[in-house]
């Protein structure tokens, strides 16, 4: 049996992008100047038509939500929604300790459309964690994190282990704040929290142990906390524990219960992440192979129950505790493997491996889906409508001082999101825009995009633009257009 597959044809994808996750995901626009805006002439500068004013791309229906800006290598993604409106996500860190191999975080101020990454949790991976694996090889790298608020205290669990087994823990560290400008702001190491292989937890099978990776902290209905935990072996087991440690309570074995197994060679089963929603509490879980980039097996499964410690059915009222669970999200288009789930409020994250990145193909890659609630189930749409731009922008011609406004819009199932991008070369280079416009939605799956350039410079006299729609399955760029930047007085324009 196996903990995680072995990460080692990620290996390489990994150390090559490791340097261009520092790089900035736009950059500004040069030669800018301050001359008063010039009005007149519309013949050189006609709006295009636009129909209703949209709502801002923020304000999400259910489904497949496009991210941008630095979304790999993200695995096994932790996402929460802190209370000042930002997302962030913990993730997997980088293999053979590159970066220090701690969790990884990412940030996103646009409501989970724009990602940067945000740096490591730690510099190194904790001494005591070295000495727990002595007797061999020691971890690579920090797995599987859990994000969890608790009266003011944010706990974030992590797991390490050894590709293959389960001599494996899980660790905790704690923090009064999330914003790593704020002065408080401290990963405190709190140690052990479990470990593997475990006893004591099966009477009748005294050889019964569970995988202590992959945590996932809920509270149940009488308030108290549980950690769902495992990974292959003998599957998903609910542990409970105890605020303020955060750590399993006094005899914890003997309250500890297994709550998912299919019972089957190898039982391809982790990630377990339970979530509460109207009467039910949701299990979710990965069924099958992750880390294999396009070989991956991952896909998403669910059950549901009334009480936290189970049991918990699928849809035909299949107990995951014996071969149970509706898969509710599986590959399709240039999603493979998805999986490595955890839940924030409505929306589900994931990691998976991205058939759409030319440069590097099948690069774990952040997932988001805002989660349809149908007839008390969860549901995901997973229609595949690559990005195709339905309005072009159209050339501009300003003077110096003034401004150029350039408009697009697509469709595309999920919505795509535009990212503008400028050429000084004629084409044979693009660099992102520094301060991207946000993509509106303008109808079910139209999105809209509308990029204005300031304070214009005649060095900026040439410059061609264009838009950039992209999805989870791909992109399409619309046709460049060229910005005409003239001195005031040399012709009348209006931006």
């Amino acid at each position: 049996m196996t903990s995680r597959p072995p990460h080692s044809q990620l290996r390489q994808r990994l150390t090559t992008a490791t340097a261009a996750l520092g790089l900035s995901v736009g950059l500004i626009l040069t030669g800018t100047a301050t001359a008063p805006v010039v009005q007149a002439d519309t013949t050189r500068n006609t709006p295009q038509t636009w129909t209703g004013q949209g709502t801002p791309f923020t304000q999400d229906l259910p489904g497949g939500k496009t991210v941008v800006g630095e979304t790999s290598p993200i695995h096994d993604p932790a996402l929460i929604i802190d209370d000042d409106g930002t997302w962030y996500v913990y993730s997997t860190g980088l293999v053979n300790r590159e970066n220090g191999g701690t969790i990884q975080i990412w940030s996103s101020q646009d409501e989970g459309t724009t990602w940067d990454y945000t740096g490591t949790v730690w510099d190194r991976i904790p001494a005591w964690i070295d000495e727990h694996f002595s007797d061999g090889e020691l971890p690579g790298n920090l797995w599987a994190p859990e994000i969890y608020e608790n009266d003011g205290t944010y706990y974030l669990y992590y797991s390490a282990s050894r590709f293959g087994g389960n001599n494996s823990l899980t660790a905790l560290a704690t923090n009064t704040t999330l914003d790593p400008s704020d002065p408080d702001y401290e990963w405190v190491d709190r140690g052990l929290v479990i470990s593997s292989p475990a006893t004591g937890l099966d009477p009748n099978n005294p050889g019964k142990t569970f995988n202590a990776i992959d945590a996932g902290i809920v509270e149940g209905e009488d308030g108290k906390p549980y950690m769902a935990i495992g990974s292959f072996w003998y599957g998903i087991f609910l542990v409970p524990i105890e605020w303020p440690s955060g750590k399993p309570v006094e005899n914890w074995q003997a309250q500890t219960v297994n709550i998912a197994d299919r019972f089957m060679w190898g039982n391809p089963i982790e990630a377990p992440y339970i979530t509460k929603n109207g009467d039910y509490y949701y299990l979710f879980v990965s069924f099958d192979s992750c880390c294999r980039g396009g070989e991956s097996t991952y896909k998403i499964a669910v059950g549901r129950s009334t009480s936290v410690t189970g049991p918990y059915l699928d849809k035909d009222g299949r107990d995951l505790f014996g071969g149970g669970g509706s898969v509710v999200f599986d590959a399709h288009g240039a999603i493979t493997g998805p999986g490595g789930q955890s839940v924030f409020g409505d929306y589900l994250a994931f990691h998976y491996y991205d058939g759409a990145n030319e440069d590097i193909p099948y690069f774990p890659t952040l997932g988001l889906q805002k989660v349809n609630w149908v007839d008390g189930w969860p549901e995901f749409n997973q229609t595949v409508d690559l990005p195709q731009v339905t309005q072009a922008p159209q050339p501009v011609a300003a003077v110096v001082g003034s401004r150029a406004t350039f408009r697009a819009e697509a469709t595309g199932t999920p919505a795509p999101v535009a990212q503008w991008e400028t050429s000084a070369d004629d084409g044979a280079t693009w660099q992102k825009v520094a301060d991207q416009p946000v993509t509106i939605n303008a109808g079910e799956n139209l999105r809209r995009s509308q990029l204005t350039l300031k304070h214009l410079a005649g060095n900026q006299d040439g410059l061609l633009v264009r838009a950039v729609f992209s999805n989870a399955h791909g992109s399409a760029a619309t046709e460049p257009v060229t910005l005409e930047v003239t001195a005031p007085g040399s012709r009348q324009v209006r931006s």
